[in-house]
């Protein structure tokens, strides 16, 4: 009876605990579960690792070392790769800018003849033309001639012509060269250019909407104004497009004996040269009133003359008019 009681005291406590034991049970096989899979990824990593270090010690073929990424504004963006670790670097190109250039030439030739139809030759050959040409000669004195020759040259072939007409026309004596950047210039021509047509399209849109004859007639206008502003911005346009398209180069050609023209900087004014400014301006007003008299002077003279001559005449005629005598008185 007591060894009964004693297995079904035995048989419920072991029921009663059973359920710890199976969570306990669980928990531990789930918690070696994740100990083995941690193991095994980190394994599988580390030779994943030694196998790429492998591969690249064995010389496997590596990324570009260079990649160029076109960015805005005509820019590029360059970036390399090295081996050990990863360099960046950023080259970026400037946008052409637009400008003006502009040159001053004087050479001495033999024959300035020769040498102007010579420039006029290298021009046209590399596209460029004869904007102006000013020659002076004198018959008497052929080595003193002169002329004066204004030539359009490519902006591109600017330099090598340049170098060429300083060197085969003759003798240089004087070479200046200006470059006028108008970038900004060019970009807001542009602009506004770019505005007025948008707002031209619009007005011509509101115009087919317009209800009364009044509105259609303010927006008529408004499409005018528009038109001629454009119109005005549009010569700019052009104007600045063939000045930086063409460069400008002036040449002034001497011959043997001609003497260079000497352009001195104007010095500012001053107190000395306003007194002789003003005496000079003095002495002109002086000399044109002589002047003035004494081309007057002889027609002065015979109108005094005539003057008097009717004065004594008419003096004259008074004398010899009889006087009338007074009436007697009546008695």
């Amino acid at each position: 009876m007591l060894n009964t009681l004693s297995l079904t005291c035995w048989s419920v406590r072991t029921r009663r605990t059973r359920p710890g034991a199976v969570i306990l049970a669980i928990s531990g096989a789930m918690l070696g579960g994740g100990l083995l899979l941690a193991g095994c990824s980190g394994a599988a990593s580390s030779s994943a690792g030694a196998g790429v270090s492998a591969k690249s010690a064995a010389g496997a073929p590596a990324a570009p070392p260079v990649a160029a990424i076109p960015s805005a504004g005509g820019a590029a963006r360059t970036s390399q790769t090295g081996g050990a670790g990863t360099t960046g670097t950023t080259a970026r190109l400037a946008p052409a800018n637009e400008i003006i250039y502009t040159a001053q030439l004087t050479v001495r030739a033999d024959n300035v003849s020769s040498a102007t139809a010579r420039a006029a030759q290298i021009a046209e050959g590399v596209g460029g033309y004869v904007a102006s040409e000013i020659a002076s000669t004198d018959p008497d004195h052929p080595s003193e001639a002169t002329a004066t020759i204004q030539l359009k040259i490519p902006v591109p072939s600017y330099p090598a012509t340049l170098g060429q007409l300083a060197g085969s026309l003759g003798t240089q004596l004087s070479l200046q060269q200006q470059a006028q950047d108008v970038t900004e210039q060019v970009a807001d021509v542009n602009s506004q250019v770019a505005s007025y047509e948008a707002a031209i399209v619009q007005l011509r849109a509101l115009l087919t909407h317009a209800g009364s004859v009044g509105d259609l007639l303010s927006v008529q206008n408004q499409i005018n104004e528009e038109e001629s502003a454009l119109e005005s911005l549009q010569a700019q346009q052009r104007a600045l497009s063939h000045e930086t398209s063409y460069a400008t180069v002036t040449i002034t050609i001497l011959g043997p004996k001609a003497k260079p023209v000497v352009h001195h900087p104007k010095a500012p004014p001053t107190l000395a040269s306003g007194l002789g400014a003003g005496w000079r301006a003095l002495r002109i007003t002086v000399s044109w009133t002589l002047a003035f008299l004494g081309a007057v002077a002889p027609f002065a003279a015979i109108a005094a003359i005539v003057g008097y001559a009717i004065y004594r005449a008419r003096r004259r005629m008074l004398r010899r008019r009889p006087v009338a005598e007074p009436a007697s008185p009546e008695n």
